[in-house]
């Protein structure tokens, strides 16, 4: 059996995409199928797997009205097989991908999630901006240990968890590896977190790296690079537009909130790029 696939990737975070119809012919639950598409050995190999869902339903969605029927949602797994409320690479990739094949009909447009209601737009440029709605900040500077460690803990919800710790003085991707595996599952996050190490370069600029929650060390994490920023303006450490840098590139991430007022949105802008169109023989 034969199933048609597009291979995407924002600033090196990649991802399968595939249409529902494509994914039914497989028989697979979608756990299975991410799991086996994204093994980077055996299969495509990939971050993650987006389906669009067309039939999106009325009040499904995180913090929408009843009535409220977005224009498009999506399913979102990790490589491991598991869900994840959000992405912020993915959510780029899939806004491109559904544009292009023409599932949606304007460059604006909204997305149903597990976090909620999400917008990107497409830009003249080809990049994407996606308003990736209000941050829930749990904590700031929280004293945390971990293997005789001790970190001040931001921990930043952008629709799924973030642990978002800075370090200006040691290499960030040796302490996401070294760290980030215990942090994920401690059991101060009940639901795994995202890790993110973060060093301050400027009021406007700063460096990350990220130990993904269901997928490791990647090359980018959208979410990530939002609850960073956030954490970064909320500890006076950054301004309110910031360029992020990640291993695979960067993304220009604004937030107009401050410690007296959260309740501002998060917007995020950045690429999404086509890899390659296949045929997948399972």
């Amino acid at each position: 059996m034969n199933i048609k696939l597009t291979k995407m990737q924002g600033l090196g975070n990649d991802f399968v995409i595939l249409d529902y119809s494509e994914y039914e012919k497989t028989g697979m639950s979608m756990s299975d199928l991410a799991k086996k598409l994204c093994n980077r050995n055996f299969g495509v190999g990939a971050d993650g797997m987006i389906i669009p869902d067309l039939n999106p339903k009325a009040g499904s969605y995180k913090g929408t009205d009843k009535q409220f029927i977005p224009d498009i949602a999506w399913y979102f797994y990790n490589s491991d097989g598991t869900t994840a409320q959000m992405c912020g690479n993915g959510i780029r990739c899939f806004a491109k991908y559904v544009k292009d094949k023409k599932l949606v009909h304007s460059n604006q447009f909204s997305v149903g999630t597990l976090a909620g209601i999400i917008v990107p737009e497409i830009l003249d440029d080809g990049n994407v901006k996606v308003n990736m709605s209000k941050p829930k900040v749990e904590y700031l500077n929280k004293d945390f240990n971990i293997n005789d460690r001790d970190f001040k803990i931001n921990s930043i919800s952008m629709g799924n968890p973030h642990c978002v710790i800075f370090n200006g003085s040691e290499n960030l991707l040796e302490l996401a590896q070294i760290y980030g595996p215990d942090i994920e599952s401690h059991s101060l996050f009940p639901e795994k977190t995202n890790v993110e190490f973060v060093k301050v370069i400027s009021k406007n600029e700063i460096d990350m790296r990220v130990y993904e929650r269901g997928c490791g060390i990647t090359l980018a994490c959208g979410t990530g690079a939002c609850a960073s920023v956030v954490a970064g303006i909320l500890n006076n450490l950054t301004e309110n537009k910031v360029k992020v840098n990640l291993l695979g590139g960067s993304l220009i991430i604004e937030w107009q909130g401050s410690s007296e007022n959260y309740n501002y949105d998060v917007f995020m802008s950045g690429p999404a790029e086509y890899s390659f169109f296949a045929e997948y023989i399972l």
